[in-house]
């Protein structure tokens, strides 16, 4: 579930500043899902990983999932390298002296360049449990499963025609689908792989049926 700034238990106090220049960031463009509420709503799965099996760096993991779409244009290939440079960067200029490793943080926030392309014996213990608190919305309830799906097609329109993005939407959700794992740890894959794939199968199940319906007029 989503939470407030206001219920953010940050490891690390956070300046007055560098929020609002962050919230600046999400908030240019404008994006229907990749915006500060899709930050909030992470921030609430690091809080429950936090409760129950914990971080092993909780600062660092915080601040790649602050960062991790801070820079994002629908359909370009560099937004995660741009986002760890701008974190690189807020770190060196807010966080000076508060033995922040930033190069960890750089390190996770690309790493999500390849969601659904992870094996886990290649990531350590945070860097799963960080990709995956990304990809929880797979999970979600339906309801709030379909407004992201929908969110994430609004963010694309315009900047490709709409049966190329359904294109390669369907063949990232299929492969997504295909994969052994959806959640590369261990924690989430036993709370969230079944609601994921029950999602992934109706979108998928959905699109198919009005691709019926539309070639039957």
């Amino acid at each position: 579930m989503p939470i407030s700034e206001t219920d953010l238990s940050a490891p690390l106090p956070l300046p007055s500043g560098l929020v609002a220049e962050l919230r600046d960031a999400y908030a240019h463009p404008p994006r229907a899902y990749h915006n500060f509420d899709h930050v909030l709503e992470v921030l609430g799965h690091f809080a429950t990983v936090a409760r129950e099996p914990g971080w092993d760096q909780p600062a660092e993991v915080f601040l790649a999932l602050l960062y991790h779409d801070a820079i994002y244009d629908a359909g370009r290939k560099d937004n995660e390298a741009r986002s760890a440079d701008f974190a690189r960067s807020a770190i060196a200029r807010w966080l000076d002296g508060q033995g922040v490793d930033a190069a960890r943080v750089a390190g996770l926030i690309a790493m999500t360049a390849r969601h659904g392309h992870w094996d886990a014996s290649a990531l350590d213990r945070d860097a799963a449990l960080f990709l995956d608190c990304d990809m929880a919305i797979l999970a979600a309830e339906p309801a709030r499963f379909d407004a992201y799906d929908k969110a994430i097609a609004q963010e694309y329109r315009g900047k490709l025609p709409a049966w190329m993005f359904r294109h390669y939407r369907r063949r990232f959700l299929r492969g997504l689908l295909a994969t052994p794992r959806i959640f590369v740890s261990g924690w989430f894959h036993a709370r969230c792989d079944a609601a994921a794939r029950a999602n992934l199968t109706r979108c998928l199940d959905g699109g198919r049926s009005a691709l019926k319906a539309s070639a039957g007029r």
